[in-house]
């Protein structure tokens, strides 16, 4: 991969220059105010170290989705004020519809040695997503095509102006601490884990999870499959799963899976009992009435929502002995109290562990957070879709336009 090879904030000398750093500030707003800052607080090693050394700090970020046009409920302005009440010092707003305009200009050009600037949503701009050249020589042109550094792991996976386009009219390219992390937790898991290797895959669909297991059987000890993907598996182990979420296409795939997993020599572990329920709670965190009962025998009118007791001791069991777990996806509907049992015994497992364990983003994340054990992991990736797609093996495009070392 030679991900761990790349050029790092800490292989720059920017004083006196400017520097564009890509962030990830696609924060959660709710009537303009920033409901969880996770995501601003995670930025802000990189932005004090370029302060410190004297950089101009010119900041970017995506918000949402507004599709190419201006839409002010996504403008970045709340984070900007935010990150100036973090840093402890202003934080310059830059509110131009086209990312790149009179303002960002002369707030570039008044700019003096650690100050900072927030560009606005650069999907503001439609050929963002479309990796136009036009705006990434823009945004270049505003630094003088100095330096750039992506920090943004959860948009790595895009290869948008802001993330990749930028980085070919620019001096120099390079990652910062944000980034540097994931790729540390998440290359080193994948490439090369302390052994025994556990994976614990859970949330909705098989679907979206093929070719991470596909990758993982190669390199990973044991996987662990829940929540509402289990049910396909135990549907090709020819269980009745009654009316749980049934990938019925991918039944095939399954077998074939544990097959493979068999032939390599690789524990896959399946819930040996389930909570089920007659229909999907509703609303989701509502009163609602289960049955625990083995994973043989779901009744045809039920629904597995969450992993029985004994399922849990099992995972748990297995966590114990690891050196190095990996988990993406809750074990059942866990936004809901009483289903939410088996995703916080799986938490626990792994809070209580001396073994390196990485949060792969997305619904894991949050449920970590959430359920409070988030001090208690090594690494809580901030990219749900980019963790993914590294787990799969693949390569991601804001990481590979990087300058090695």
């Amino acid at each position: 991969m030679g991900y761990l090879d790349k050029k790092t904030v800490d292989d720059l000398n920017v004083a006196g220059k400017k520097v564009l750093v890509r962030c990830d500030f696609n924060v959660p707003l709710k009537n303009g105010v920033i409901t969880d800052e996770n995501r601003i607080v995670a930025a802000l090693p990189t932005i004090k170290k370029l302060i410190a050394d004297g950089g101009k700090v010119v900041l970017c970020s995506h918000l949402g989705k507004p599709k190419g046009e201006p839409k002010p409920e996504l403008s970045l302005a709340p984070v900007a004020a935010r990150l100036g009440e973090l840093l402890g010092k202003a934080v310059v707003f830059a509110a131009d519809d086209e990312v790149v305009g009179a303002n960002a200009k002369a707030a570039v050009a008044a700019m003096k040695n650690g100050d900072v600037v927030l560009l606005q949503n650069t999907r503001y701009r439609k050929e963002e997503t479309k990796n136009g050249e036009e705006f990434s020589k823009e945004l270049a042109a505003l630094v003088d095509g100095e330096v750039f550094v992506n920090d943004a792991f959860g948009a790595a996976h895009r290869a948008h102006c802001s993330t990749v386009g930028v980085s070919a009219f620019v001096k120099e390219a390079a990652v910062g601490y944000l980034m540097g992390k994931e790729l540390k937790y998440l290359g080193n898991a994948v490439e090369n884990p302390a052994r025994p290797f556990v994976t614990i895959l859970g949330g909705a669909k098989v679907a979206d999870k093929l070719n991470v297991i596909e990758n993982l059987l190669t390199k990973a000890d044991t996987l662990i499959i829940g929540g509402g993907m289990a049910y396909t598996f135990l549907a090709a182990k020819g269980y009745g799963v009654g009316k749980s979420l049934l990938d019925e296409e991918k039944i095939g795939y399954c077998k074939e899976m544990l097959k493979k997993a068999d032939e390599k020599g690789v524990k896959i572990l399946l819930p040996v009992d389930c909570v089920v329920a007659a229909s999907f709670p509703d609303p989701i965190d509502g009163e609602i009435k289960v049955a625990v009962v083995a994973a043989d025998q779901i009744p045809a009118d039920e629904m597995g929502l969450d992993i029985g007791p004994k399922t849990a001791e099992l995972f748990a069991n297995e966590v114990k002995s690891a050196k190095t777990v990996v988990w993406n996806g809750p074990m059942g509907v866990f936004e809901n109290p009483t289903l939410a049992k088996g995703t916080i015994a799986v938490a626990k497992s792994l809070a209580e562990t001396d073994a390196i364990t990485i949060i792969g983003g997305g619904d894991s994340a949050a449920a970590v957070n959430t359920l409070g054990f988030g001090d208690k992991m090594t690494h809580i990736s901030t990219g749900g879709g980019a963790s993914l797609e590294f787990l799969e093996g693949k390569e991601l495009p804001g990481i590979v336009c990087v300058n090695d070392k």
